[in-house]
């Protein structure tokens, strides 16, 4: 027998004749890779990491010498209407109340009350009762519910006051309660949802585990190696979650693919082994293509330099590649061991998914019908939709969303912070200053304290007051400043600038030695979006010069790989079109259950951008790599292309469907920048797998014609990744049972060299 040819063809054969082997080595790679990360453990991303330049030196620094930021919290008394002041008994009992409560939880320290700090607003209608937490601020969140109890049970003795709390501890609880239940609503729903599709695109039990098994299989494995690497590269709770998105995305579509493929020649009267082995052959070779051009898109976070963005990379592109590899070893090895059993648990209810004429789908061929009569006009129809849906995009506005616009006014907390915000502006989440001296007491250093306190009012950035705490011992003091503007980031971000570009030049610049990053909530923010947006044109280039290469190297065509690049910007244009129209304008935000807040969260089109680059090049491999197939077996282009299309357009549509309803059940989600996400990955991959796929892809390759096989002398030195074809045309005719090739002079250019 002829040895099979390419890196997919012969793991698949080896796994076929080795099944015992195969299945054996992924289930002790799994078991090994979950023992070795449970023994190494994860280590995650630090504050010190999360956020890059001046604030991120603000947390370095007091990691350096040894101070802890404490978790800040605040409790506003507030009187409802006009009646009391802070001058009344009713209020000073409902602050000791508030402060006697508090102190009894054991878990705060350096109470203070308004009556002492002078923390009362100009109308003497509201004051702050101030503390922190004890121990590891890191930790508070997990030890403020006793706190908040206490906060509670005063607001009910005193019916007449509003008593609200906010603070680092309070907020970060708040959040990850949100974010923490959305996430596992979304995990807990997307496998049932995933395998209910599967169950129906197959009709039966063990064909539809099979893809979900080794998705969640792949990323359990990846799991234990993130936590090894994670003490090289640190990680995240969120890079886990998205881990688990794009492995499961990924997983399923390649299962899907080669499942499918060997079915369709199952069915085409082909015995197993023969069906195997052209399942690897062809779409085997189309799951390493896409996989590792995934891979190299995902490699793209790396660059931003980011912490987070650098774990999501890794985590996402150490998963896909997993999963590609359990795709081309122990997918052929069970699908040998399980032969005709793989149709076992048939639901008589459902169809099953085997497409008359080959595997062909009816639907997409009458579609495709008047997408091959008209091709211009086709083209230019489809294309200008997508252009319109994409022009909204040319406004968008990125921010970091703030808590309101994040979860509206359904949190406590939130509705704690506007309120504190409104009566202490800026008060609720001052700017940091860290001032670091060579001796913090020198005289210079002093007085450019003193002059930095008072120049933060007069020159507009802080109605104060400014608060001045100085650690000695490590010869470094700590400067809060309630920055005007408070939640209005436009306002607070003016008010930072005035702080770091007038403020400090003139007084602690002027002291030899002395460094003084400016931090905080609104200084992180804005540092976090610097940096973001410098990443994002290197991070931009990468992803398309690199997969273009891929492209060009895989199919040894210059105008298939251009036309790859040009149709993949087209749907991620469409798809950040869509999302600020809906998140930004408005526009028909209530069909998902959202609205428009204004922007879109600084972090979502880089993130979008990279994953949908990736994921559409599944889809645009698959149906490029039949129609290459069909075209090496003799056809001529046009037949070429509806036989790529139509016998690839099941197997898209399905695992389209399988990722639009994933993905959708994150824009169900409550918190709006979760939303943004779920709407974005939805919309793109639709438009993917219907308008690109299914119009502009065909229409553009039957206009194209023997120029679709174009590829200059000059770029022939290129290295041959399209090796793992079944070149020769007579054997995979052979193979396929395609029609004979009609003339030499027909076929490609490269298969005629």
């Amino acid at each position: 027998m002829e040895r099979p040819r390419g890196i997919a063809a012969r793991a698949g054969s080896w796994s076929a004749r080795h099944r015992w082997a195969a299945v054996g080595g992924w289930v002790l790679l799994v078991i090994l890779a979950l023992a070795v990360g449970s023994m190494t453990g994860r280590v995650d991303v630090s504050d010190s990491e999360q956020v890059p330049g001046e604030s991120g030196r603000v947390s370095t620094i007091l990691d350096e010498a040894g101070i802890d930021a404490a978790a800040g919290e605040t409790v506003l008394i507030q009187a409802k209407g006009g009646g009391l002041t802070a001058n009344d008994p009713a209020f000073h009992k409902a602050v000791d109340a508030v402060i006697t409560g508090v102190r009894d939880t054991g878990q705060v320290t350096a109470l203070r009350s308004p009556y002492d700090t002078k923390t009362i607003s100009a109308d003497r209608r509201s004051a702050l009762v101030q503390f922190e937490m004890r121990g590891d601020p890191e930790k508070a969140s997990e030890h403020i519910q006793p706190v908040l109890d206490a906060v509670g049970k005063a607001q009910d003795s005193h019916q007449d006051l509003r008593i609200e709390e906010f603070g680092d501890a309070s907020g970060q609880k708040a959040f990850d309660d949100a974010f923490g239940d959305d996430f596992t609503q979304a995990e807990f729903s997307a496998l049932p949802v995933a395998l209910g599709i599967l169950l129906i695109v197959f009709g039966a039990l063990v064909a539809a585990l099979l893809p979900v098994v080794l998705a969640m299989t792949a990323f359990l494995a990846t799991t234990g190696l993130v936590a090894v690497v994670s003490h090289w590269v640190h990680m995240s709770d969120t890079a886990n979650s998205v881990m688990l998105l794009v492995g499961l995305a990924v997983g399923v579509d390649y299962c899907l693919f080669y499942l499918r493929r060997e079915r369709e020649e199952r069915a085409a009267g082909r015995d197993a082994q023969t069906a195997l082995r052209i399942a690897a052959a062809t779409s085997g070779r189309a799951v390493l293509v896409s996989g590792v051009t995934v891979i190299v898109a995902m490699a793209g976070m790396l660059f931003t330099g980011i912490a987070e963005f650098k774990a999501m990379g890794l985590a996402t592109l150490m998963v896909v590649a997993v999963a590609m590899v359990g795709s081309v070893t122990v997918l052929p090895a069970l699908l040998s061991l399980l032969g005709e059993r793989v149709e076992k648990g048939r639901l008589p209810f459902l169809a099953r998914a085997k497409r008359r004429g080959g595997g062909e789908s009816r639907v997409w061929r009458t579609v495709l019908g008047p997408v091959l009569r008209r091709p211009k006009l086709s083209l230019a129809l489809a294309s200008g939709a997508l252009i319109a849906l994409a022009v909204p995009a040319v406004g968008m506005n990125t921010a970091n969303l703030t808590m309101d616009q994040e979860f509206g006014d359904r949190l406590p907390v939130v509705t704690a912070y506007n309120h504190i915000d409104e009566a202490f502006p800026g008060g609720s989440d001052p700017a940091k200053v860290v001032v670091k001296a060579d001796d913090i007491d020198a005289a210079p250093v002093r007085d450019a304290l003193a002059r930095f306190r008072t120049e933060a009012v007069a020159k507009g950035a802080s109605k104060g007051p400014v608060e001045v705490t100085v650690h000695r011992e490590q010869n470094v003091a700590v400067v809060e400043v309630p920055l005007i503007g408070g939640s209005d980031e436009g306002k607070a971000e003016r008010s930072l600038n005035v702080l770091r570009d007038e403020v400090r030049p003139a007084t602690l610049g002027t002291v030899d030695g002395v460094d003084a990053p400016i931090g905080g909530s609104t200084a992180s923010s804005k540092d976090f979006n610097d940096k973001l947006g410098s990443a994002v044109p290197p991070v931009f280039a990468f992803v398309v010069v690199f997969a273009f290469l891929l492209m060009l190297m895989s199919f040894r065509s210059l105008t298939i790989a251009v036309t790859s690049i040009v149709l993949n910007l087209l749907s991620v244009g469409a798809a950040y079109g869509i999302l600020t129209a809906v998140f930004q304008h408005g526009w028909g935000a209530g069909l998902v259950g959202a609205e428009g807040v204004g922007a879109i969260v600084s972090w979502l089109p880089l993130f979008l951008f990279v994953i949908l680059f990736g994921l559409s090049m599944d889809y645009h491999v698959f149906v490029v790599s039949r129609i290459r197939e069909a075209r090496l077996a003799g056809r001529n282009t046009k037949d070429a292309v509806v036989h790529g299309v139509v016998t690839t357009a099941g197997v898209v549509t399905s695992a389209a469907v399988i990722m639009v309803a994933v993905f959708s059940i994150f824009g169900t989600l409550s918190m709006q920048s979760m939303k943004q996400m779920g709407v974005g990955l939805a919309a793109a991959v639709l438009i993917d797998a219907t308008v690109i796929r299914g119009v502009l892809l065909p229409a553009v390759m039957l206009l194209l014609g023997e120029r679709n096989w174009y590829l200059p002398k000059w770029l022939r030195w290129l290295p041959d990744l399209a090796h793992d074809e079944p070149a020769p045309a007579e054997r995979l005719t052979a193979l396929v049972g395609a029609p004979a090739r009609p003339d030499a002079d027909d076929r490609p250019r490269h298969a005629r060299v």
